[in-house]
């Protein structure tokens, strides 16, 4: 399972700061005085989103929708941007095996605990957060699972309002199961002015997810603009049944300020899931930019 200081880059962009073809059914209504609300089905579900910006809506609904329709498995996705108002949600609430996008949440427990404390992070800390954000590294996940305990991943994320995750059983911290609703919710967390991590934490924990080695930026990050800050945590597991599972969280700062989650199972083999991760985030980052 695979999934500090910050640059000048990155600190401007915290500054300034989720196919069904004929079948399209796109209801808009006002939702204040100028959002709308679009819905697209895609199988027995519907990309549902809503946006201030005229037209962003069922664009948005339609286009995610043409990316996921047909791919095999089951996936999941929900996108923020906070600049157009946009919320999109994909089974939002559907679980999936976290494999190693857990880590954010493993690093904000953590940041957290050390804030509870009144301390900074040890050197060994900083060296096992490193590890297990840029290289994915399953042996510091683990070292910082046991140390943090379940009562201290619990508690992040009931504060963090994560209501729908379960931490995996034991060390099986690859088997939380989480929703791309709770995703997103983490990914705003970190992006915002909040009362459970302070600006130096968040800081730290985007620039690790800033820095993620070259061979593990593929996922979300498919089709960012090049004036996008990114930073990113993908997880892919293969399992006896199901397949291959194949995630990827990230926000876009640096003049931009949306992120996105996207879950899937089912896969038949990794490249397949990265393909229908890539599919919607092009889209994603299409729309929203454009």
């Amino acid at each position: 399972m695979h999934g500090s200081r910050i640059s000048t880059c990155t600190r401007r962009g915290l500054a300034a700061l989720v196919a069904a073809g004929s079948l399209l059914t796109v209801l808009t209504t006002a939702t204040s005085a100028a959002a709308s609300t679009a819905s697209t089905p895609v199988g027995d579900s519907k990309v549902v989103c809503t946006s201030k910006k005229p037209g962003l809506a069922p664009a948005l609904s339609q286009d995610i929708a043409d990316a996921l329709h047909g791919r095999q498995g089951t996936s999941a996705l929900a996108i923020y941007d906070r600049r157009t108002r946009t919320h999109c949600e994909f089974k939002a609430g559907t679980h999936f095996d976290s494999a190693s996008v857990v880590k954010v949440t493993v690093l904000g427990a953590l940041l957290r605990q050390t804030e509870e404390a009144h301390r900074k992070l040890t050197p060994r800390e900083v060296k096992l957060t490193t590890a297990m954000i840029t290289k994915s590294d399953n042996a510091s996940t683990n070292a910082l699972w046991h140390q943090i305990g379940p009562a201290g991943v619990k508690r992040f994320l009931n504060l963090a309002a994560m209501r729908h995750t379960v931490p995996g059983r034991g060390g099986a911290w690859g088997l939380t199961q989480v929703t791309a609703g709770d995703q997103l919710t983490l990914m705003q967390l970190l992006t915002t002015d909040n009362a459970v991590l302070t600006p130096a934490s968040r800081g730290y924990a985007l620039d690790l997810m800033h820095r993620v080695a070259a061979d593990q930026r593929w996922g979300v990050p498919a089709g960012a603009p090049a004036t996008a800050t990114v930073h990113v945590k993908n997880g892919w597991l293969p399992r006896k049944t199901d397949g291959w599972r194949v995630n990827s969280v990230g926000t876009f700062t640096g003049g931009h300020d949306y992120g996105m989650a996207v879950l899937s199972t089912g896969n038949h083999t990794m490249d397949y899931g990265v393909a229908t991760v890539e599919a919607a985030a092009r889209v994603i980052h299409r729309d929203l930019t454009r």
